[in-house]
């Protein structure tokens, strides 16, 4: 009975290197995603600003109009999150 020979030694596979990624590429990233997000979100704070102006000058009017408008963008901005994570959960899948 002739002895079979060790098998060859395996050699290691070379894993692939990913580069760290920062807030900034991060942000830049997810902005190109989804831009609706981003600026959903400025649309909010310039209401939520301009409101806040117009409520310490004394325009209550203005100021209760502008913090309607500021849950209106808010829900925009939210529907727009949700859209963008549904679009790259069907993306993901095919």
């Amino acid at each position: 009975m002739a002895a079979e020979p060790p098998p060859p030694p395996l050699q290691p596979m070379a894993l692939p290197v990913f580069r760290e990624e920062g807030f900034g590429d991060k942000f830049l990233r997810k902005t190109r995603e989804n831009p609706l997000v981003p600026l959903g979100c400025l649309c909010t704070v310039g209401i939520l600003t301009y409101g806040l102006i117009n409520f310490k000058r004394g325009d209550t009017r203005k100021s209760q109009l502008m913090m309607r408008a500021r849950i209106l963008a808010q829900g925009l901005t939210f529907a727009a999150l949700l859209g963008g994570m549904a679009a790259t959960a069907m993306k993901s899948r095919k």
